[in-house]
């Protein structure tokens, strides 16, 4: 374990280690615990919590979501460096911590609902997690080319020139969003 990355966060997250360079890896894990300690949502929450409230019956949970969608960034970084190498531009460490935080503001667009679910908390009404999450992240001095992600990776991002990280994410995003979706 890194220096500075705590044992929770390294256990919810295993991907984060993906992460070569250790201040953005102490960074990337600052960001969810303080995320956890703001919204009062422990590990075991958000390892139940269905990562979107969009849709019904959601068989995949949030952290499920997080980890799946990295993994696809990382398997598609892969492929484009193999086949393209220099050329292919991706900026690994820069899509690792994007996926890994892209979503982090739902956690302040989510509450418990008094049932063991979960519903949209009033936060919703007035920011998505594209927005906090950037908010949270400018907080921990997390690189403006991360936040391009976390900032592009939805809807808000589409009238914004996409980098290829953040063309990356949206679309593993989007993969398993919409796979979910026709369920």
């Amino acid at each position: 374990m890194s220096t500075g990355l705590s044992t929770e966060i390294a256990e919810l997250l295993p991907e984060i280690h993906e992460i070569r360079d250790e201040a953005l890896r102490v960074k990337v894990g600052a960001v969810w615990a303080d995320a956890m300690q703001q919204s009062g949502f422990t590990a075991e929450d958000v390892a139940r919590m269905p990562f979107t409230l969009l849709a019904e019956n959601v068989p995949v949970s949030f952290i499920e979501h997080v980890r799946t969608v990295c993994k696809m960034c990382i398997a598609v970084a892969g492929v484009l460096s193999e086949a393209y190498g220099a050329r292919s531009n991706i900026d690994r460490d820069v899509l690792i911590a994007g996926a890994l935080l892209a979503d982090v503001g739902k956690l302040f667009e989510y509450e418990d609902d008094g049932t063991g679910g979960f519903r949209f908390a009033p936060m919703y009404q007035y920011l998505r997690h594209p927005f906090s999450g950037v908010g949270l992240c400018w907080k921990h001095d997390i690189p403006p080319a991360v936040l391009h992600v976390i900032a592009t990776h939805s809807w808000e991002g589409e009238k914004f020139k996409r980098r290829p990280e953040s063309i990356i994410f949206h679309h593993a995003d989007f993969i398993d969003f919409d796979l979910v979706k026709t369920k």
